[in-house]
């Protein structure tokens, strides 16, 4: 049987987990919890899934190695800097062998104080490392975010900097890179759009390793600003503790009449209407949070109680099992029923539904230059916020909302990010929340540079 290593992307979080086999055996790195697919690609090479790596304890994603160790009888191997109540530590210098491949752990903290790197060598060809699987210590564009330590960041940003510096580049610029996270995620910011790289060209290309110097570096990362989604510490303690329950079979949320879905909408349930920016604009039912599907794992988690049921709103039924598995990544089991038939059902009982009017760009310039009473509530993060906002702006993060949000609530509100989908859930939140009037700017920044709005620059 060839080696091989296999990737996983699951989409919404951008989370890379690998397959890596040789001679009958394979190890799993960082899977993620609906584990199905490893048994899957197990199946096609006719292999046994033997180990399972897990690089750090992962802060935005429940890590799904419990589940596969149940499934597989695998052995789970972590890091001893942290105190897991699971598996077995390892440290620098250990190696695995998977046939003819190797597998040695390097310690790479900095990202977190218990990140590893796994080294990957071919030794029926040389002793030269092939690969490197870098966890959260060194991204494709970028590095991991230090921020998690705010008491000891220069210390933790000098920790990553001896660690890709001193031990993960010194593998030598033919290393294959393979991280745990690519573009999209939280982890990190201005990854580059693809998946695969070598340490060479991040030598060459990688902004954040060009800068120079330790202390050119250190200071690059105390100033970087980064989300800390309120959900990380459920996070933090099921992958420390092992504790999160057992999610194989995936839930399989049951059809609800429109009765049946406002009744149990009184006794508490949380509603993810995952529909387009523009369908939830056009109506939607009351008190529903709007979770465009390819926003749900980003900021389900700035929002959603956990241990209080879910109930959906979707377009099809694939949109349904895609968001089951993306809310169940993040901690979320309790998806219990979704709206048979869609918002339509709703519409056609007579039930009630609201809508947000959509503003568009040139509309916005009009009450700029005009001076209308409105506000427009800019939602991006600090740094989109910096680089370019409109004149007269209130910036308020999304995922700081409604508590960041100092406006009367009976004023007229405008809700503004780069495209239109995170202004989308950013007027749920204000509906929710006692904003009588609120809009949405469709397209919002994309719209307005294609179509000239004024921009201003701090």
């Amino acid at each position: 049987m060839s080696m091989f290593v296999e990737p996983v992307k699951s989409v919404g979080l951008a989370h890379l987990s690998y397959v890596v086999g040789h001679g009958g055996q394979a190890v799993v790195i960082d899977p993620r919890r609906d584990c199905e697919i490893y048994l899957e690609i197990a199946e096609k090479y006719g292999i046994a899934i033997t180990r399972i790596f897990e690089t750090h304890r992962n802060e935005d994603y429940v890590i799904g190695s419990r589940e596969l160790a149940r499934l597989t009888g695998a052995s789970i191997h972590h890091s001893g800097a942290t105190k897991f109540a699971y598996g077995e530590t390892v440290e620098e210098g250990d190696t695995f062998r998977i046939g003819g491949l190797e597998l040695m752990v390097l310690e790479t903290p900095g990202h977190t104080f218990d990140s590893i790197s796994l080294v990957l060598r071919d030794t029926t060809s040389g002793s030269a490392p092939l690969a490197v699987f870098t966890g959260d210590a060194l991204f494709i564009g970028d590095v991991g975010r230090t921020d998690f330590f705010p008491d000891r960041k220069e210390e933790v940003a000098g920790l990553l900097y001896d660690s890709i510096f001193n031990k993960i580049l010194t593998l030598g610029d033919q290393t294959i890179l393979y991280p745990a996270h690519g573009a999209g995620s939280v982890c990190g910011k201005g990854m580059a759009p693809r998946d695969f790289s070598t340490l060479g060209y991040e030598r060459m290309h990688n902004k954040a390793l060009t800068v120079g110097s330790r202390e050119a570096f250190i200071a690059r990362k105390v100033a970087e600003r980064h989300p800390l989604p309120p959900y990380f510490k459920q996070m933090e303690a099921y992958n420390q503790e092992g504790t999160p329950p057992a999610v194989l079979p995936l839930p399989r949320p049951t059809p609800f009449t429109p009765e049946a879905f406002e009744a149990r909408m009184a006794r508490g349930l949380q509603v993810v209407d995952l529909r387009s920016p523009e369908a939830f604009a056009g109506a939607f039912i009351p008190g529903s949070f709007a979770f465009p599907l390819e926003m749900l794992s980003a900021y389900a988690g700035f929002f959603l109680e956990y241990g209080t049921p879910i109930g959906l709103v979707a377009e099809t039924h694939d949109q349904i099992d895609m968001a089951v598995r993306r809310l169940v990544r993040i901690g979320y089991e309790k998806v219990v029923c979704f709206l048979e038939g869609g918002l339509a059902a709703w519409e056609q009982s007579g039930r009630a539904y609201d809508t947000i009017p959509a503003i568009h760009a040139d509309e916005l310039v009009r009450r700029i230059e005009e001076d209308d009473d409105f506000v427009l509530v800019d939602v991006r993060d600090d740094d989109e916020w910096d680089a370019g906002h409109l004149p007269g702006a209130v910036h308020a993060f999304l995922g700081d909302l409604p508590g960041n949000l100092d406006v009367d609530k009976s004023r007229r509100i405008t809700t503004f990010c780069g495209s239109g989908a995170r202004a989308i859930i950013a007027a749920s939140i204000l509906k929710q929340n006692g904003w009588t009037t609120v809009e949405d700017s469709l397209g919002s920044m994309m719209a307005c540079q294609k179509r000239g709005c004024p921009i201003e620059r701090d």
